[in-house]
């Protein structure tokens, strides 16, 4: 079977950490790249992939089977609709924008279009939370009391990202957000949130840590905590209470951190490629990506 060629849209963080994750892989691989920033482009990895200086001129280049967009969040929407345009599948890294109604409109695009799309919340390729998904939607943990998501980040990332990332909630919570459904099956509605005032680089308009606390559809109370600074590094836990049994996850923590990362980007590139070959969807959707930003959205309005 041939391997299936992704075209890499930014090669910033992101990017290069799903080159390194696809490269595992005897599915796919990344065959392309598009980064307009010199600099980035100069400091690449060693690859075998095409180095291109504009999305426009992989795209013309040809030779690739979808696009895996990891350009500024602000920028997903204009990149969705330059791969419209020319017919590609596209597996976006999350949000999808950085808006709701970025989003939708993407999303919209894309299934007029009859087109594959995939958000890159990759959580859902991992493990430990498909196995407690399975334990909650099976009844085994009783009614849910309260679902509380963590991730904390080792260190802010850079000014560049951080100016257009969306803020904290949009940036960081869409995971968590998203988490919150996948393993529920609950939408979010009342949320508040609060910010830390503590800070080791006070950031105007985006603090370093903030919590959210959420009433779901179906009773439950979801918790988000994010933090852009942990002595640990970057890790990630849920914790779920329910009337029968608890559960810690912490899928993503040291020692074993890096590898469930890479493993599940990895696992979630493969899945997209067998969709674009026909079957059904793993991964989120459009649909799930506006659902996060739109509860990301009220989180980061809270804070105001």
């Amino acid at each position: 079977m041939a391997v299936f060629k992704f075209g890499l849209a930014g090669a910033g963080r992101m990017g290069r950490n799903h080159m390194h994750a696809i490269s595992d892989s005897d599915k796919v691989e990344v065959a392309a790249i598009a980064e307009p920033q010199e600099h980035t482009r100069n400091t690449l990895p060693s690859t075998s992939a095409k180095v291109h200086d504009s999305l426009e001129a992989m795209i013309d280049a040809g030779g690739i089977d979808a696009v895996l967009v990891c350009v500024p969040s602000d920028l997903h929407l204009d990149a969705v609709k330059r791969l419209v345009a020319a017919g590609l599948p596209i597996l976006c890294e999350k949000p999808l924008g950085v808006t709701v109604a970025q989003a939708r409109e993407a999303t919209r695009l894309v299934t007029e279009a009859r087109l594959p799309l995939q958000i890159g919340f990759w959580r859902r390729f991992v493990p430990m939370l498909t196995q407690l998904r399975s334990r909650i939607e099976s009844g085994e943990m009783g009614g849910i009391y309260a679902v509380a998501c963590f991730q904390w980040d080792g260190s802010p990332p850079t000014t560049y990202f951080r100016t257009h990332s969306g803020g904290i909630f949009v940036d960081m919570g869409v995971h968590e957000f998203d988490q919150t459904r996948f393993l529920t099956g609950q939408e979010f509605e009342t949320i508040t949130a609060h910010a830390s005032g503590i800070a080791e680089e006070p950031w105007p308009g985006d603090p370093e840590s903030a919590q959210a606390i959420a009433q779901l559809s179906g009773g439950t109370s979801a918790i988000v905590s994010l933090g852009r600074r942990f002595p640990l590094g970057d890790v990630c836990k849920v914790e779920v209470f329910g009337t029968k049994d608890a559960q810690e996850a912490r899928f993503l923590w040291p020692p074993s951190a890096d590898e469930t990362f890479y493993t599940a980007l990895r696992v979630q590139a493969e899945s997209f490629a067998r969709h674009v070959g026909g079957a059904e969807r793993e991964g989120a959707g459009g649909e799930d990506a506006a659902a996060a930003i739109d509860a990301s959205g009220r989180a980061a309005a809270s804070l105001k």
